[in-house]
């Protein structure tokens, strides 16, 4: 005698339901496994994903100016990646290096000043600290108090944070080394691109076909376009700026100004702008008594401090077809909400998202009012 299955399971099993609950079994499945393997790699990744994109938009950057060596080489891609990546190795390198040298060799002459402080203490401040807008009056009477206390009073008020000094430079001296293994990072990272950028854009576009046909492709150039336009502003401006600021503080004759001009262009690329430099600048040449001088630089700052809020928009705005608040918006957002990276990845984002609204309320209603 055969046994056979009965009739109402073999119907259960093949009713739509019972294969609505397998396949929803299966999606769920499959769709942990993909979130499971996405956070992997990215967990993986974590420690190059910093100097990846940093190295992506230098090369999206610069990859106009690759494509212009390479045509002076005689359309040969080593040679142009070769300069491309000495000249970013020199570019994020040698300011540091720059710096750390700099103090290293006017170590002496920092310590005999604190060595004459400490032994004669403050001289009492010169009248026009007075003068200073809102802060003026305390900081001078603080400053008299000090002065009045002598050299002993003056090292017992800095010993409470002289411990604290001492254990925050020590805690940085190591952040340096990290910084320069990023930098070098970042410029292995910047050369493989520049070696395959075709192939890395290609592979790019096509995924954003994938996800979103035309459109998608079309906002994988909307965001190169605005990393450009980006770098294009906020790059030259700074380059700008600090030219500019470096001119001022040679012809005011201010001690360090090849130092003070490397930190102003770090502070300008960091959106800090030119006025911690200059503004300090203008104070030691009043405190020196040099009145004509410390006005003229005075005067020169305020121009240089300001001229971003003109050159950068208008820059920006030649690179890139998007409203100009919109890009604004990006920057300062960006970097508020991400550090020095939100600046480029700030205007990429809201282009994007801007577009991709604007095509899709043009396909709901077209170009009509």
């Amino acid at each position: 005698m055969t046994l056979s299955q009965p009739a109402s399971t073999t119907a259960l099993s093949d009713s739509p339901t019972s294969s609505v609950r397998q396949d929803l079994t299966r999606t769920t499945l499959a769709v942990m496994c993909l979130l499971l393997l996405i956070g992997t790699t990215l967990w993986v990744l974590r420690p190059f994903l910093a100097a990846g994109v940093w190295a992506t938009m230098l090369v999206v950057s610069t990859w106009p100016l690759l494509k212009s060596l390479q045509a002076r080489l005689g359309n040969r891609r080593a040679p142009a990646v070769a300069l491309m990546t000495a000249g970013l190795l020199l570019l994020l390198i040698l300011p540091l290096w720059a710096a750390i040298d700099t103090i290293a060799r006017h170590a002496d002459r920092v310590t005999a000043l604190a060595r004459t402080v400490a032994d004669s203490g403050l001289p009492q401040p010169p009248a026009w600290v007075q003068g200073v807008p809102v802060v003026g009056a305390k900081v001078a009477a603080a400053w008299a108090d000090t002065a009045q206390a002598g050299p002993d009073g003056l090292v017992a008020r800095l010993a409470p944070y002289a411990s604290e000094a001492v254990g925050w430079l020590l805690g940085h001296v190591g952040s340096v080394g990290g910084m320069l293994v990023h930098f070098l990072l970042v410029v292995i990272l910047s050369a493989i691109l520049y070696a395959s950028g075709e192939t890395t854009a290609r592979g790019v576009r096509r995924f954003g076909r994938r996800l979103a046909a035309e459109r998608g492709e079309n906002s994988v150039v909307l965001a190169g376009q605005a990393i450009r336009a980006v770098a294009l502003g906020v790059g030259v401006t700074a380059v700008v700026q600090t030219v500019l600021g470096a001119i001022g503080l040679a012809v005011a004759g201010v001690p360090f100004a090849g130092l003070l001009s490397a930190v102003m262009l770090m502070l300008c690329i960091a959106q800090l702008g030119p006025a911690l430099v200059l503004f300090p600048a203008v104070g030691w040449m009043y405190w020196t008594g040099e009145s004509a001088l410390g006005t003229v630089l005075l005067v020169w700052s305020l121009v240089v401090s300001a001229l971003d809020n003109v050159l950068r928009p208008v820059l920006i705005k030649r690179g890139a077809d998007l409203p100009l608040l919109l890009i604004f918006a990006g920057v300062i957002g960006g970097m508020l909400g991400f550090g020095l990276i939100g600046i480029f990845v700030g205007p990429v984002v809201l282009a994007v998202t801007y577009t991709l609204l604007q095509t899709w309320i043009e396909d709901g209603l077209g170009n009509a009012d």
